[in-house]
C-alpha cells in the first residue's frame, strides 16, 4: 500500500507537464469552436490519440497508478483545456471501466480494441445507464433483457438517456433488468456490438455547457446479441441472482448496491474534472485582476476583488486535497467510513460553480461575453453537480454512510 502523499513523483510531473502541453496547445485552441459547432471533436479526439492519450494503455498506466493520483492529475489537466472536449476523449472510458470491471478476460480482450480504434481511425463508445424514468433512482430501470434459451441469445428493450457518445458509438455498454423483482440487485451489463439491428440513436440533445461532448438517447428496439455478450457470462449472473434471491427470501441483511458502490469510487474522477475547470477559470480572474485597470490601479487592488480570488484559490486547493485523499483511498482498498468519494465530488463540484461563476464578476461585462473563457467555463461547470449522481444525491449518501439511517 503507497503512504498518502501530496506531492507528485518525478514520472507523475512529467505526466502531469506533457498533458498540460496538450491541453495548451491543441484542446485550448479548439475549444470555443466546437463549443459553438455542438460536434464532437474528431480532429482533436484523433490527435490525442495519435500521441498516446487517447487509448487504453494510457488510462490503465494511471489506474493501476499506486498512489491513486494518476487519474485524477490527468483529468484535471485535460478538463483545464476545456471540459467539452477533454469529456470527448475520456467518455470512452466509462464504457470501458465498466467492462474492465465486470467482463471476462476474453470480453475485455475483444471489446475494449474496439471502443477506441486506432489513430488512423478513431473509435468511441458509450456507457448507457440512466432512463428517462431511471436516473439517480437506479430501481426504476425499465429496459429489460430476456435470455432466449434456444439460440443463446439477449433480447434487450427500452431506451436509454443522458449517454455520452450515445448512438454514435462503435460499441455501446447497456445496464438493463434481467430480474425486476431484484431491484437493483437484478441488473446486468451488455456489450452491444457494432452495427447491431435495433440499436439507434434517439433526441440529440442541445446542452447548456459542455456542447462538444456528444449526449443522446439510445432507443434499444428487440435488440439481439450474442449470450457471449453478457458482461462475465451467464454462470456468473445465475450465481448472483440466486445469491439475491436467497437473501430476498430470508430477509436478511441489507446489501450494498454494487452498481452504487463503483460510483462512489469513481465519483472523486468527476470532482478531479470539477477542480481543472475551476483552476482555469481562477487563472484567467488572477491575470486579468492584475493587468486590468480602473480608477488609475489594478483591479487587483482592491479587496473586494483580492479576497475573491484567495477564496477561490482556497476553495480549488480543498477541493483537490479531498479529490486526492478519496482517489488513494480507492487505489489502496480503504473502506469510505465517511462516503470521502461523494465528499469530495460535492465539494469540488459545487467549487467549480461557485469560482466560475466569481471568475465572471471579476472580469464584469467582459466576463459576461464570449470574448473570454469564463463564460464557457461557468456553462460548462454546471454539469459537475448533476451528472454522476446530483449534489442532493451526494448529501444524501454522506448522511445516509454517516447515521447509518435510510434517510430519503
Amino acid at each position: 500500500m503507497a503512504e498518502f502523499t501530496m506531492e507528485l513523483n518525478d514520472e507523475q510531473k512529467e505526466v502531469r507537464d506533457w498533458l498540460h502541453g496538450f491541453a495548451a496547445d491543441v484542446i485550448r485552441p479548439a475549444a470555443a469552436e466546437w463549443d459553438e459547432r455542438e460536434e464532437t471533436p474528431w480532429p482533436v479526439i484523433q490527435e490525442a490519440a495519435k500521441v498516446g492519450i487517447y487509448s487504453l494503455d494510457f488510462y490503465a498506466q494511471q489506474y493501476f497508478d499506486v498512489t491513486g493520483l494518476g487519474i485524477p492529475m490527468a483529468m484535471e489537466e485535460l478538463f483545464w483545456g476545456d471540459a467539452g472536449i477533454a469529456l470527448s476523449i475520456v467518455g470512452t472510458g466509462l464504457a470501458a471501466v465498466g467492462v474492465l470491471a465486470n467482463g471476462t478476460e476474453e470480453q475485455i480482450g475483444t471489446w475494449i480494441p474496439q471502443m477506441y480504434g486506432d489513430a488512423n481511425d478513431v473509435k468511441v463508445a458509450a456507457f448507457c445507464s440512466s432512463e428517462p424514468d431511471a436516473g439517480s433512482d437506479v430501481a426504476s430501470m425499465r429496459t429489460r433483457a430476456v435470455y432466449d434459451e434456444a439460440k443463446d441469445e439477449w433480447v434487450i428493450n427500452g431506451t436509454k438517456t443522458w449517454a455520452t457518445n450515445g448512438g454514435i458509438a462503435n460499441v455501446h455498454v447497456v445496464v438493463a433488468v434481467v430480474d425486476a423483482d431484484l431491484g437493483s440487485k437484478g441488473h446486468a451489463s451488455f456489450i452491444i456490438p457494432p452495427g447491431t439491428p435495433g440499436c439507434s440513436q434517439g433526441q440529440k440533445f442541445k446542452k447548456h455547457g459542455i456542447r462538444a461532448s456528444h449526449t443522446a438517447e439510445v432507443i434499444l428496439d428487440n435488440v439481439r446479441v450474442p449470450g457471449s455478450c453478457l458482461l462475465g457470462g451467464k454462470e456468473k449472473l445465475d450465481e448472483r441472482l440466486a445469491r439475491a434471491r436467497e437473501k430476498a427470501r430470508k430477509g436478511g441483511e441489507r446489501v450494498k448496491n454494487a452498481a452504487m458502490a463503483t460510483f462512489e469510487a469513481s465519483r472523486p474522477a468527476v470532482g478531479a474534472m470539477a477542480v481543472g475547470t475551476a483552476r482555469a477559470a481562477y487563472e484567467v480572474a488572477l491575470e486579468y485582476a492584475t493587468t486590468r485597470e480602473q480608477f488609475g490601479r489594478p483591479i487587483i487592488d482592491n479587496q473586494g476583488v483580492a479576497f475573491q480570488l484567495a477564496d477561490m484559490r482556497t476553495q480549488i486547493d480543498a477541493a483537490r486535497l479531498l479529490v486526492w485523499r478519496a482517489s488513494w483511498m480507492a487505489v489502496n482498498g480503504k473502506q469510505f467510513t465517511a462516503a470521502e468519494g461523494s465528499m469530495s465530488k460535492l465539494f469540488a463540484s459545487e467549487t467549480a460553480k461557485k469560482v466560475t461563476g466569481q471568475a465572471i464578476q471579476i472580469l464584469g461585462g467582459n466576463g459576461y461575453t464570449r470574448e473570454y473563457p469564463v463564460e464557457r467555463m461557468h456553462r460548462d461547470a454546471a454539469i459537475y453537480t448533476i451528472f454522476e449522481g446530483t449534489s442532493e444525491i451526494q448529501r444524501l449518501v454522506i448522511a445516509r454512510t454517516l447515521s447509518g439511517m435510510p434517510i430519503r
